[in-house]
């Protein structure tokens, strides 16, 4: 039987307009896209191709996302 996972990916938007995300319990896994439905499917691919070389699936537990602001 299979088992559901649920990944926290992280979205941000490039200076050439597209989505970025990245899964921060998957090392090295990211994806892009020109819309967000599309990151969607290129992030879940990366992932699928993430797990398989994975020897186990981490466990995650999201805390939350913060910006902080500086002065430079």
């Amino acid at each position: 039987m299979e088992k559901i996972h649920n990944f926290t990916v992280l979205i941000e938007r490039d200076e050439d307009g597209y989505y970025v995300g990245s899964v921060p319990s998957l090392k090295g896994c990211h994806s892009q896209g020109k819309t967000i439905e599309e990151l969607l499917k290129n992030i879940k691919e990366a992932i699928e191709l993430c797990l398989e070389v994975e020897k186990e699936i981490p466990k995650e537990e999201f805390v939350g996302v913060q910006q902080v602001k500086i002065t430079v």
